[in-house]
């Protein structure tokens, strides 16, 4: 007989822990199944810092925030500026421990709905469930361009797969994109010794400056105060906000990175695209659209993220009955799919939601709503 809960959450990095801690606190008896902040522990780099701040928090109670963290364990968060990922990672161990939330740490392989959803586990156990929550990580829907596969596998890397660099010593790389990945990853390659570091990216050089993002405070309070309300919003306004967001969060970079590109290592190629790649012989010759030649050891693929449900493992069982529009689920104004009990949060609730929450600023406001909406 399988185990029984009321709602099951299959993730268990921000969005997941948020709802589920949320969830159990609104008399749901609630189960998580996945290893806690995976993704952030072992897909990005160690020695990475957030472009956030501490004002992020996951608590949709609003107690046990990342404020009350640094509080509690009497650190300032001048002194942590920009914020180290392991500092993050402290925090996310804390708020588990401060809501007392058991994340069991076996992996979905499938899920199924027959009247109810059952789980199958990795170990052959299975879990039923009246409600499930599902926040795939954004390391399903790793965007590469189409000639990536010319490059040789063990010479081309997606930023979530390179996360170390000690290999890079004396090496020549390429990164392909132009956000804040492409020139962080290219600060990492310098601060560990790479010979060269070529930046490539279609539109122009980036500003490095220091932004705020409490520009975003204004739209998490309207999706609370109006269900829908992203949803309602013109295409032109809908717009108009993508694209205040995309100059603050994407062309403009933190200030930062600028002492570690190292001018003598790093230079952009802005404007430019890949338009032949020679792999015949080692190393690897890109030419650029510009007629640029970069010979390569590595190319790192700064390329982003692109949500396609269809590729997320354990959700293939129950994805006939979940309408999708370009990869994305289409939910309700409660996180809910078309296949009633089943919600979806995080990266791949950003075309029904805005884009704010592919971020951790989302975590806490996603919780409420979606949990509302399962007590309804």
């Amino acid at each position: 007989m399988p185990e029984r809960t009321d709602l099951l959450v299959v993730g268990a990095g921000p969005y997941a822990c948020s709802a589920a801690a949320f969830a159990r606190d609104r008399g749901i008896r609630t189960h998580v199944l996945g290893r806690p902040m995976a993704f952030w522990r072992e897909q990005m780099p160690a020695d990475m810092y957030l472009r956030s701040g501490p004002d992020w928090h996951l608590d949709g109670a609003g107690t046990y925030t990342f404020e009350a963290f640094f509080e509690d364990r009497g650190m300032r968060p001048a002194d942590f500026d920009p914020i180290p990922i392991s500092v993050f990672l402290d925090y996310t161990d804390w708020f588990r421990a401060r809501t007392s939330l058991e994340v069991d740490e076996r992996m979905v392989t499938h899920l199924a709905k027959n009247g109810e959803f059952v789980a199958t586990l990795e170990d052959g156990s299975t879990v039923a469930a009246e409600k499930v929550l599902a926040v795939p990580g954004i390391r399903h829907f790793a965007h590469l361009p189409a000639w990536h596969e010319k490059v040789p596998p063990e010479r081309r890397a997606h930023t979530s797969e390179r996360v170390s660099f000690e290999d890079l010593d004396g090496a020549r790389v390429v990164v392909i994109g132009g956000r804040q990945s492409a020139y962080e990853w290219a600060a990492l390659a310098c601060d560990h010794g790479a010979a060269q570091v070529h930046v490539v990216h279609r539109h122009p050089t980036p500003d490095f400056a220091r932004v705020s993002w409490t520009f975003v405070d204004a739209y998490v309070d309207q999706t609370l105060a109006q269900r829908g309300w992203w949803r309602r919003l013109s295409p032109d306004e809908r717009q108009a906000i993508v694209g205040a967001f995309w100059r603050v969060g994407r062309l403009t970079l933190e200030p930062w990175l600028v002492p570690r590109l190292a001018p003598d290592v790093v230079q952009s190629h802005p404007g430019c695209a890949v338009v032949d790649v020679s792999a015949d012989e080692e190393p690897v010759t890109l030419t650029l659209s510009d007629r640029t030649s970069l010979v390569a050891d590595q190319v790192v693929f700064a390329s982003g993220y692109q949500a396609d449900l269809a590729r997320v493992p354990y959700l293939r069982g129950v994805l006939d009955g979940v309408a999708t529009t370009d990869g994305f689920p289409e939910l309700t104004e409660g996180f809910e799919t078309s296949l009633a009990g089943l919600y979806v949060t995080g990266f791949a609730s950003t075309r029904d939601f805005g884009p704010f929450y592919g971020f951790t600023k989302g975590c806490p406001s996603s919780a409420r709503i979606a949990v509302a909406e399962m007590l309804r």
